[in-house]
């Protein structure tokens, strides 16, 4: 399917948020485990279809989309309550480092990381995004519920090393979001193995296969894996992702290929939904 295809079947309904027409949100149940990263290079994947994109980053301790994209700056303000997004690389990007010092220690209690997560939602000019890329902190706690009642999700996709560690807190993740009947658009598992650069001999750090595996046991697909590379760490590290400055990479490819599953699985099943209804039990 081609990339104007793919834009083409895109639906014109607008997913609750001004301007943006599906939103996906990346969580996973763990710190530590490549999920900005990913989150970031999915939203250039995106772009580089030809899609409209924005990513929020909804993690308020811990932000890091202004650094991966290579953003310094605050965003210029619209309105007595409405920001402009800082754009890179083709994509909107919107993260609390923006507007607090990059040292500085966010201690804030969950109401207002509830608040400031409704605000970059909505108080943001998003204008017209195809989709709107969030990436969650880990854990499953306010934020995460948070983006389950203020914006009808597409879907979530669940990022993870190979280890068993890490698979324990992915099924938490993958719980929550069931819980609150958000569909699970699938698997991800990062630092897949490591591919030594001098004799090309591949080892498995962290293991290897073990999201696949989990995927398969859970009915829910597996969109691939993405190698522990000294490259992707690199350019991260730089502002300059793998995906906008090696599009046609090896690493590149992956994270575009994963990407178009995305957007198919989205378009395809055309899941439109009002944000649900929390009940504590």
């Amino acid at each position: 399917m081609s990339s104007t295809d793919l834009k083409a079947r895109a639906t014109s309904k607008a997913s609750g948020i001004p301007g943006v027409k599906h939103i996906v949100a990346v969580g996973s149940g763990k710190g530590g485990v490549g999920k900005s990263t990913t989150s970031c290079n999915l939203a250039l994947g995106f772009a580089a279809l030809g899609l409209k994109t924005g990513i929020l980053d909804a993690d308020i301790y811990g932000p890091s989309q202004q650094k991966l994209f290579g953003l310094r700056g605050k965003p210029r303000q619209l309105g007595p309550r409405m920001l402009e997004p800082m754009e890179r690389f083709g994509v909107k990007v919107m993260s609390i480092g923006f507007l607090v010092e990059e040292d500085s220690a966010m201690i804030w209690r969950g109401p207002m990381v509830i608040s400031a997560i409704t605000q970059m939602l909505r108080e943001v000019a998003w204008d017209d995004l195809d989709i709107l890329v969030v990436d969650l902190p880990p854990g499953t706690g306010d934020a995460q519920l948070t983006m389950a009642q203020q914006a009808p999700l597409a879907g979530a996709i669940i990022v993870s090393t190979p280890q068993d560690i890490a698979l324990i807190d992915a099924r938490r993740g993958i719980a929550m979001f069931q819980k609150v009947s958000i569909p699970i658009l699938g698997l991800i598992e990062n630092m897949s193995s490591f591919c030594c650069p001098t004799c090309n001999h591949v080892t498995p750090i962290f293991g290897h296969g073990g999201a696949r595996t989990e995927a398969e046991r859970r009915g829910i697909p597996y969109l691939g894996e993405i190698p522990l590379d000294m490259q992707i760490r690199q350019t991260s590290d730089d502002g300059r992702p793998i995906v906008a400055v090696e599009p046609d990479g090896i690493h590149a490819k992956r994270y575009i290929g994963i990407a178009r599953d995305i957007w198919t699985s989205i378009i395809t099943s055309a899941v439109h939904r009002p944000p649900p209804r929390i009940v504590i039990e």
